[in-house]
């Protein structure tokens, strides 16, 4: 069918013709600078962020009030930093909200793919312009620290979304409108005109994680709304308001657009409540996007997925470093150090498994000995963290009673699993928020043998060091406990070409994402929009990845209505 120009189309070519070249060429492309300067976002942003979030704060959320709704309200979020939000979100009315979703899904269908990629550009247009008070809602719901908050949640997680409604636009864009077909005849040739039309698969469902709600929540919300799917936002009890802010933008500008905002519903609930469980099992919904734990995981990827669902998850793994030999070892020990203190280890990238042979490792600072390498990796990280009110910028504070726990109990951990400490966490007082509980990383030594403690996820500040018979031994445990329990990064240390080769084949035959001999500003636990994947879908901690052809396409199907000429 033909497609009427929609304002917004001509408004934002320019940034989808970028977009899709950065995409096609796999290079840097930012729309959104991760900068919070004021000369960068005006003088005035930082500080009206801050009071339009306080503004929420003990308050009925906004923005929401002509979602169908059950009559009652959810809201028990709780700071890591200390204070109650005491933000009330109107409960949805899910049997309405399924058939409002349904109603408003044909017009967006005939809107044809530009017009839903320029809508959808110019929602997260208006989610940037309110970047500062996302991140000080993401601060308060997550713990990141603010300049974290601000950039992960922001401006990288906006890329992401318009990386995902590029990639969704160039894959629609593969199918013609409409064709005339002619096959060869003996008398004449055979003609038929056949018409393509991109249809969607019906409700999406986004359930989102209390850590990264917007930079894991976005792909998977953009990618369906971008073709086609009214979408279901059902964000984590504990990180409500940064997705509520995304889904009351999101319809505000599908209203201004002349559309039906219901393609864009907010589904809030309190702790264990099992509000994910009902959605995901209404035979409405034929797409899900799962990011958090891997028992809720497994059995979306089994039930939901066993039932002809669409189900893309991100769970947990252990992420790993072999560390072989290095010509820059300061590099190495500041890079490390970084990695494992960004927001106190709670990010699903962060690596966990750090092998190295027993024997030790040549640098350039003569050969370490495994306990060396050890001692002189926790001295960085106890130099980096070393003043309380540098370190909290960077610490952030920790998410939950669990992360808590294993942090301050790394003795018994060690001694549990037959290990030695090599480096105590240890509690950061904060400056501002004094209720906060801020850890710093801890080192834990174990030999290859006693993988009862690294072969499953230990979330937050804590690192084992692992020794090793041989680098060989590292990269084959990496690629073994990869394989078996998933990870989405993985890095290598080694001055050998030899070792950088093998390394390389251990992460192939993983399904692994590698990063080798990274010393400077780029850390293995970040990810660039538009050229990095963020996972592969070929490992058990996630079965997609971040943005591939995979992660859109299906989303969508093609009817064809042919006819002869």
């Amino acid at each position: 069918m033909t497609h009427t120009p929609h304002p917004l189309s001509e408004k934002h070519a320019q940034t989808l013709a970028e977009a899709r070249a950065a995409l096609a060429a796999r290079s840097f492309y930012s729309r959104y600078p991760e900068s919070p300067s004021p000369r960068v976002y005006g003088e005035d942003a930082a500080s009206h962020g801050r009071s339009a979030f306080e503004g929420l704060l003990g308050e009925g959320f906004p923005g929401l009030g002509d979602q169908p709704t059950d009559g009652s309200f959810a809201g028990s979020e709780v700071s890591p930093y200390g204070p109650r939000l005491r933000v009330r979100y109107p409960r949805l009315d899910v049997d309405a909200a399924v058939a409002a979703a349904q109603a408003a899904m044909p017009a967006w269908r005939d809107a044809g793919p530009l017009t839903r990629a320029a809508v959808c550009v110019e929602v997260v247009d208006a989610i940037n312009k309110r970047s500062f008070e996302i991140a000080n809602a993401v601060m308060h719901t997550t713990g990141q620290p603010f300049v974290m908050a601000f950039q992960a949640a922001g401006p990288h997680a906006q890329d992401r979304a318009l990386e995902s409604v590029v990639a969704a636009l160039v894959e629609q864009e593969r199918v013609p409108e409409s064709v005339v077909w002619e096959k060869p005849a003996k008398d004449a040739p055979i003609r038929m005109q056949k018409d393509y039309r991109i249809v969607p698969r019906g409700i999406a469902l986004v359930i989102g994680c209390n850590t990264f709600p917007t930079w894991n929540g976005y792909p998977g919300m953009f990618a369906s709304l971008a073709t086609g799917n009214p979408v279901i936002v059902k964000p984590h009890p504990r990180a409500v308001l940064p997705l509520a802010l995304s889904v009351a933008l999101a319809r505000s500008v599908l209203r201004e657009a002349g559309f039906d905002p219901a393609l864009v519903q907010l589904a809030a609930e309190d702790d264990g409540e099992g509000l994910a469980r009902e959605l995901a099992e209404r035979p409405e919904v034929a797409i899900i996007d799962y990011t958090g734990g891997p028992g809720f995981g497994a059995w979306l990827e089994r039930e939901a997925a066993g039932s002809g669902k669409l189900v893309y998850t991100e769970k947990a793994g252990v992420n790993s470093i072999v560390v072989d030999s290095t010509d820059n070892l300061r590099g190495v020990l500041g890079n490390l150090a970084f990695s494992l203190t960004l927001y106190s280890g709670q990010m699903c990238t962060t690596p966990q498994n750090i092998y190295v042979p027993r024997e030790g490792i040549d640098t350039d600072e003569g050969h370490l000995s495994f306990a060396d390498f050890g001692e002189r990796l926790g001295g960085a990280i106890g130099r980096l963290n070393g003043d309380d009110a540098k370190a909290v910028e960077l610490l952030g504070a920790t998410v939950n009673e669990d992360v808590r726990a294993r942090a301050g109990a790394l003795e018994a951990l060690a001694s549990r699993v037959g290990g030695s400490l090599v480096l105590d966490s240890r509690a950061v007082n904060h400056p501002t928020y004094p209720d906060a509980v801020v850890r710093t990383p801890g080192l834990v030594a174990v030999d290859v043998a006693d993988d009862t403690a690294y072969t499953q996820e230990c979330f937050g500040p804590v690192t084992f060091l692992i020794a090793t018979d041989s680098t060989e031994q590292s990269l084959e445990r990496m690629r073994d406990t990869i394989r078996e329990h998933g990870a989405m990064t993985a890095a290598v240390y080694s001055t050998s070409e030899k070792v950088l080769d093998q390394a390389r084949d251990a992460a192939a035959d993983a399904g692994v994402a590698l990063s080798e001999n990274l010393t400077g500003q780029v850390f293995v636990n970040q990810t660039a929009a538009f050229s990095d994947y963020h996972g592969t879908g070929a490992n058990p901690a996630a079965n997609a990845a971040y943005v591939d052809a995979a992660f859109v396409a299906n989303r969508f199907r093609v009817v064809t209505s042919r006819r002869h000429v």
